[in-house]
């Protein structure tokens, strides 16, 4: 078991929470993280860009003028791609960056990827995670008191509330419904704030996916 610090609002120690690492996979599985890091970095490129050929230029496709004894460089069309208004010598079509990894993989990596930040130090836990108004003022302090000095994911329950509305101006911090976990988003912040319960929650659900119970419990 993995014992994690619990903190206030003012950054102070008020308990730990034990994690079980055999849960989120035993032992930090570096190469399953990176396929899965490329696999969703890859499906999020839209693949749209496009260049026009010879072919698709508009234009004469007479030669401009004759192969020998003008004292020129031998020259095509004006469809060249080394002429102004030219072809893209090698075009790029649309094209699908698509990649596909089986579901259990997919699934194992979003908990070794919480694995890999627990083992780093890099979950910070709070007791309690509630404002009574949307505030970026107390977010910054709350982040400030947590030590939090590099890029963070907030995981929230609900991410309709004034905590969410708190972070969502912060430098550097993006927030995701903690059901949408994935390993892109843990590996591409240095840390995950989160609060007690709601993280309690999501192992809960995890242990009963695991322990063979619903298979849509986590973000694939």
């Amino acid at each position: 078991m993995i014992e994690v610090p619990v903190h206030n609002s003012q950054g102070t120690q008020v308990g730990t929470l034990q994690i079980d690492e055999a849960l989120l996979g035993g032992e930090v599985r570096h190469g399953l993280l990176k396929q899965a890091f490329v696999r969703i970095h890859a499906n999020n490129r839209l693949g749209a860009s496009k260049t026009k050929n010879r072919h698709e230029v508009s234009g004469s496709t007479r030669k401009l003028y004759k192969q020998k004894h003008t004292g020129n460089a031998r020259r095509g069309d004006k469809k060249s791609p080394i002429l102004r208004h030219g072809a893209h010598a090698h075009s790029k079509k649309p094209h699908s960056w698509r990649k596909d990894m089986p579901a259990k993989m997919r699934r194992l990596a979003n908990r070794n990827a919480l694995l890999a930040k627990v083992v780093d130090n890099e979950v910070k836990l709070v007791e309690s995670f509630k404002f009574d108004k949307p505030s970026t003022k107390e977010f910054s302090s709350l982040l400030a008191a947590l030590k939090i000095d590099r890029s963070c994911l907030v995981a929230l329950s609900d991410t309709r509330g004034n905590e969410a509305k708190s972070a969502e101006n912060a430098h550097r911090v993006s927030v995701t419904q903690v059901d949408r976990l994935n390993a892109f988003d843990l590996l591409n912040h240095r840390y995950l704030l989160v609060d007690k319960a709601t993280l309690e929650g999501w192992l809960g659900r995890v242990a009963a996916q695991v322990n063979g119970g619903d298979a849509n419990t986590e973000a694939e």
